[in-house]
């Protein structure tokens, strides 16, 4: 078994959506820091236009408003950007198949490959304190004493993982347990664009029943439009 000493070089990421739904949602700030030898060499950190409205709870719960994300970069230029930073790496993070997801689904939809490998401190947490004790991000800071600052933005929070998985570590440690990377698995099917015909059936009933909600026609997908107007066909009736 490796001793967790060893593990001194990954890159913990973080990252914070319009929602919880990868085929849905959309990445609206992305954090990043690279550790060797154990200390934090570089960090990125972007905002992300989502190109679409950032739901009101999200808004609240990050700070990050849509006048934000107006002028920030676009999801295939920040998604480069981060896998570029990367590269080679075992990644860390809180819960990282969510994050993860968000990543994988962007990789489908635009044929690249991707496969990492990771650190889950959810579940290295869930290994090793009691099972009362809330394994939330903000939890384990209160539990082991890492100064909260800047909740649900993406770089803090990173950090803030970072110094809960060495905490993590030492108590794996007294329980004589390995700490591995394990392959990320996420299962995404390849998004394509709304057909003209769906976008104009959809913009024909939003003006017939005078809705007025904000969609970004350009990064709208089949899925999506069919789903939107069933939903509305289900709240306001067949045209």
């Amino acid at each position: 078994m490796a001793s967790t000493d060893s593990i001194r070089d990954y890159t913990v990421i973080d990252l914070e959506m319009t929602g919880l739904s990868a085929k849905n949602d959309k990445i609206i700030e992305i954090g990043a820091a690279r550790v060797r030898d154990k200390v934090i060499t570089d960090t990125i950190s972007m905002l992300v236009n989502p190109k679409q409205h950032i739901p009101q709870r999200v808004q609240e719960l990050t700070g990050i408003t849509d006048a934000d994300v107006e002028n920030a970069a676009d999801m295939d230029e920040a998604v480069d950007n981060l896998l570029e930073f990367i590269g080679d790496d075992v990644i860390l993070g809180q819960n990282v198949t969510f994050d993860y997801s968000f990543l994988k689904q962007w990789a489908v939809n635009h044929k690249r490959t991707l496969e990492l490998k990771a650190y889950d401190t959810l579940k290295i947490a869930r290994k090793c304190l009691p099972p009362e004790q809330s394994k939330k991000l903000e939890d384990l800071c209160t539990y082991f004493g890492v100064n909260r600052e800047n909740a649900h933005r993406a770089l803090d929070d990173a950090i803030e993982t970072k110094e809960i998985f060495e905490k993590l570590l030492v108590l794996m440690d007294e329980k004589g347990e390995a700490v591995e990377p394990k392959p990320l698995v996420y299962k995404a099917k390849r998004q394509t664009p709304a057909t003209a015909h769906q976008i104009q059936r959809l913009k024909e009933y939003m003006q017939e029943h005078e809705i007025n909600d904000v969609i970004q026609w350009e990064t709208l997908t089949r899925s999506q439009a069919s789903r939107l107007y069933d939903e509305y066909r289900s709240k306001y009736g067949k045209q």
